[in-house]
């Protein structure tokens, strides 16, 4: 969605002044030179974080990007960049699943600074959707993140969430472009940082805590690629990961995942560069994976680390499991990853429990994310 900051209105363009055109995306992170369609979008983005958060730890690197944006057997994705004449002045994507969820299209909408309040976020939306619409998409989702000061410090009134928890400030630029659009607000997320390193007593304290409650499971850890006679297992539970994890009211099936599909994705991270690690806690019973964590970091951006997936299968609930392989993940990542200085974590409001075991940890809330929805008619 778009996000822009209130100034004094500038002069809308004439019709057909904004051309938008499909952005070629290099073959790979190392041939950049020629796409400037590409390299404009990613200097828009890099503008747009910095403007946010200060830094880019929320961001991703380019050669993430270019990974992304050549799109996977299972997700086709669009990236069209926005002028007026030779001028940049915005964006927008299009990303449609190609297995499961073949009704929903993700949308997103970026102005450059200089330019908002002309009418061209409004533009950019509606080509956004015009493409959905041709691709018989029926759902349409967008999300955008506030920083934490923006959202608690704010006045007057909120946008509720319809089925989730949580609210955002009302008067927020992102969030009206959203209402006028269509979208409703669905669910929010809390994004959350914990500075590193964490002190190892505490990590050994609700280590043994968690121990003493988990006395039938075995840890496993590895690093980029699941090991061989883990990865069905591993497999099963990223599936999980995809109806398990609180989505309130968003339009969303379970994605089917097996050994392919979990290749595909650590092949992918690794071509952009992306490092991670993994804890997993194995039922003794069974020798099956019931709970996994991982952790990404990018050299791009040694002082950041991203939490990636958590999840407790349903059934292994209330063993404190979800703490045990978090701070068993944690401390193979400071091992990994000396320079890091911080970890940036997502859960839904209404994630209760995923949010307590980040607080035990130390997180502390750096931002809002709205999850919004608009059904075409």
């Amino acid at each position: 969605m778009d996000r822009f900051e209130p100034t004094e209105p500038a002069p809308i363009p004439p019709p057909g002044a904004l051309v938008i055109a499909a952005v070629a995306v290099p073959p790979s992170p190392r041939e950049g030179a020629g796409f400037q369609d590409f390299n404009d979008c990613q200097a828009m983005r890099t503008t747009q974080e910095l403007d946010t958060w200060g830094d880019l730890d929320h961001g991703y690197t380019f050669a993430e990007e270019v990974e992304h944006w050549r799109g996977t057997e299972y997700e086709a994705r669009h990236l069209f960049l926005a002028r007026l004449g030779p001028v940049p002045v915005g964006m927008c994507s299009v990303t449609l699943p190609l297995r499961e969820n073949t009704t929903t299209a993700g949308i997103n909408v970026l102005v450059a600074p200089a330019f908002r309040r002309r009418g061209l976020g409004r533009q950019l939306l509606a080509y956004a959707e015009g493409v959905a619409r041709e691709d018989s998409r029926a759902f349409l989702d967008g999300y955008f993140e506030l920083p934490a000061k923006l959202v608690e410090c704010a006045g007057g009134p909120l946008v509720r969430a319809k089925s989730g928890a949580g609210a955002l400030p009302a008067g927020d630029p992102s969030t009206a472009f959203a209402v006028a659009g269509g979208y409703e607000l669905e669910q929010v997320e809390t994004s959350s940082r914990l500075v590193l390193p964490v002190p190892p007593d505490l990590l050994a304290e609700l280590e043994a805590a968690a121990s003493a409650k988990a006395r039938n499971y075995t840890v496993v850890m590895w690093a980029d690629a699941c090991p061989e006679e883990l990865l069905d297992s591993y497999a099963a539970l990223n599936a999980r990961m995809s109806v398990d994890a609180p989505t309130a009211g968003m339009n969303w099936e379970g994605e089917v995942w097996d050994a392919a599909r979990v290749r595909q994705n650590e092949e992918t991270l690794g071509r952009s560069g992306v490092q991670a690690v993994a804890a997993a806690a194995m039922w003794e019973d069974t020798r099956e994976l019931v709970a996994y964590t991982v952790l990404n970091w990018r050299p791009g951006i040694p002082h950041s680390i991203l939490q990636q997936d958590t999840l407790v299968r349903s059934e292994h609930r209330g063993r404190r499991l979800g703490t045990l392989i978090k701070v068993a993940n944690l401390r193979q990542a400071q091992g990994r990853w000396p320079a890091a200085r911080s970890v940036l974590t997502w859960n839904a409001n209404e994630n209760q429990h995923m949010l307590a075991i980040n607080t035990a940890l130390g997180f502390k809330p750096a931002g809002y994310e709205g999850e919004w929805q608009k059904r075409l008619g």
